[in-house]
């Protein structure tokens, strides 16, 4: 499994993840806080969305982000959300890097 070895925030507010596989990702706020599975952006029996793209504002910012035990981070937004956990598991998912995204579908 993915591991990160070094995890900061970034002048303009998004997730920097150096993992240990040498990859360093940068996640922007505004698209981890849209991905949260948290009971409240997400109905945890249907699994339908609770929450609304529009509702998250452009300018978002992480504001800090804590270790929840080895297997994820708690991330705090500058709109005061804060309950959302991403694993590690779930994180290299996320990446929008060309490495990750892979080639354009012809």
């Amino acid at each position: 499994m993915k591991e990160p070895r070094k995890v900061d925030i970034v002048e303009d507010g998004a997730l920097s993840i150096h993992w240990n596989d040498g990859h360093r990702a940068v996640y922007g706020a505004r698209h981890l806080r849209l991905a949260c599975r948290c009971a409240n952006c997400e109905d945890e029996w249907s699994g339908d969305r609770r929450l609304r793209p529009e509702d998250i504002p452009a300018d978002l910012r992480i504001l800090d982000v804590k270790p929840v035990g080895r297997y994820g981070l708690q991330i705090g937004f500058s709109d005061g959300h804060n309950t959302g956990i991403f694993t590690f598991q779930r994180l290299p998912e996320l990446c929008e890097c060309e490495i990750c995204k892979g080639p354009a579908p012809r």
